[in-house]
């Protein structure tokens, strides 16, 4: 989708600390433009979803696909304040076993009062097994509510600037930060209307099945978006000794090209005996490839007896999927 641009503009204009230092954030100067851009157009009704975290479609940068996620009601331990959190995540897909990438980067949300972007600097050492950096709080969700600087006909600016990549690996090497135009995404959130659909995939031969590296669900049909789920019975590369599961979206469905599905969904492995059945769900994410976990159940309790997820040769998992809004390219 592009590049992100380098930290050298960053440089320009000296940062001043926004008078409310409790939120611990700072002006970045009118001369700060960052890589990436995330416009939310319906705060309020990302909120009233519910979800837990909101997070953007990928976007380029030096070698790397990244994600920002928006975490909107983030609680430090032993705080009682939910802030607005940042945090930066790269594609799996896009680390090599063995390598440590350090990032240097840049978290913020733009004011609209002032003209500029205000945040904070952050690190992390991103590896294989490690794909999210920590949360950084930028703003108490109360104080957002309330702004007119922040928040602007319900809608706010999100963005990251990556300032430098440092490679851990044989080779030790350093990435060049590309000086690139800003990519700006946008994301709508519906206030109703939510199309939701399920889909129940039953595999009566589940041990045959167990011997292949990876397996997929026929495809179906929501939100007039086609679907499949995709299992690795005994784990893909970045899981350990569990089961890896994900939702995608089939990439072959020329519906999806131009607007993306923005949605929530739920993965279950049903328990056939007890009626206990192992779930999770997801945060709000933008349908541009397929998400899920690694380390979705561990082999040992997947195939435990007295669990009920695996009965004979029967293994039935069910997807549950909402789609509340949609995502475009600014």
């Amino acid at each position: 989708m592009g590049n992100c641009r380098s930290s050298s503009h960053a440089l320009l204009g000296k940062p001043q600390v926004v008078p409310d230092s409790e939120w611990g954030i700072q002006d970045f100067g009118k001369t700060h433009v960052p890589g990436f851009e995330w416009r939310i157009q319906d705060f309020s009704s990302l909120l009233k979803t519910g979800a837990k975290s909101t997070t953007s479609g990928a976007f380029h940068c030096s070698g790397y696909n990244w994600f920002l996620q928006v975490i909107p009601m983030h609680k430090e331990a032993g705080a009682g304040t939910p802030y607005v959190a940042l945090r930066l995540v790269p594609s799996q897909l896009s680390l090599v076993p063995g390598h440590t990438v350090h990032a240097v980067f840049e978290l913020s949300i733009y004011n609209h009062t002032k003209g500029m972007y205000c945040g904070c600097k952050a690190t992390y050492n991103f590896d294989f097994k490690n794909t999210y950096s920590k949360e950084r709080c930028l703003i108490p969700l109360q104080e957002l509510l309330k702004s007119s600087a922040f928040l602007v006909d319900d809608s706010c600016v999100f963005a990251v600037e990556i300032l430098k990549i440092d490679v851990s690996s044989p080779e030790k090497k350093a990435v060049v930060v590309q000086k690139k135009a800003t990519i700006v995404q946008n994301l709508f959130v519906q206030s109703k209307g939510f199309i939701k659909g399920t889909y129940t995939w039953t595999m009566n031969n589940f041990l045959e099945l167990d011997l292949k590296h990876f397996i997929q669900s026929p495809t179906f049909e929501v939100g007039g978006q086609k679907w499949y789920i995709g299992m690795y019975p005994r784990g893909d590369k970045y899981s350990t000794d569990c089961l890896s599961l994900y939702l995608y979206p089939d990439v072959s469905d020329e519906l999806q090209l131009e607007s993306k599905k923005v949605a929530v969904m739920t993965l279950s492995i049903l328990d056939q005996k007890n009626g206990k059945h192992f779930t999770r769900t997801s945060g709000l994410w933008v349908c541009g490839q397929g998400w899920g976990w690694p380390n979705f159940l561990g082999l040992k309790k997947l195939k435990d007896p007295s669990g009920g997820y695996v009965v004979g040769s029967s293994c039935v998992v069910k997807a549950d999927l909402t789609i509340v809004g949609s995502s475009n390219d600014g």
